[in-house]
């Protein structure tokens, strides 16, 4: 089965037509969206003027059968406590909100979809190649 998770970048490039993003959106069988990631979108809207119709976008986005919100439990505390122990180990922090997102794509085993180059510095998580596919 293949499963994905958006990044926020990864949903804005969507929303802008990135044909990488899209190939992979059309590939996967379950695609992911972290609750971390939906509080940064919101955020974005608020600053915008188009916050009514990005909620608008979004929701439709989110009604569709294969797109799955995934909270924070406690499970994900649990991955989020190793990788950000991990970072602080290695002396490679990435923003707090990535961790949790990292940690949301460690618990559901799902590919990351995303433009951040950071993320290549959590071990144990699945991270997109554009040019390979999933």
């Amino acid at each position: 089965m293949k499963k994905i998770i958006l990044d926020t970048n990864a949903y804005v490039a969507f929303l802008s037509g990135d044909n990488a993003v899209l190939d992979a959106l059309a590939q996967a069988e379950i695609v992911y969206v972290s609750a971390i990631v939906l509080g940064e979108l919101y955020a974005g809207f608020k600053g915008g003027r188009k916050e009514s119709d990005n909620r608008a976008q979004l929701d439709s986005f989110l009604k569709k059968t294969t797109v799955h919100i995934v909270n924070v439990t406690q499970e994900t505390a649990d991955f989020f406590g190793e990788i950000k122990s991990s970072l602080k180990k290695t002396g490679t922090p990435i923003p707090i909100n990535d961790v949790w997102i990292a940690a949301h794509a460690a618990e559901t085993g799902a590919v990351l979809i995303t433009y951040d180059t950071h993320f290549s510095k959590v071990h144990g998580i699945r991270l997109w190649k554009r040019h390979q596919g999933m």
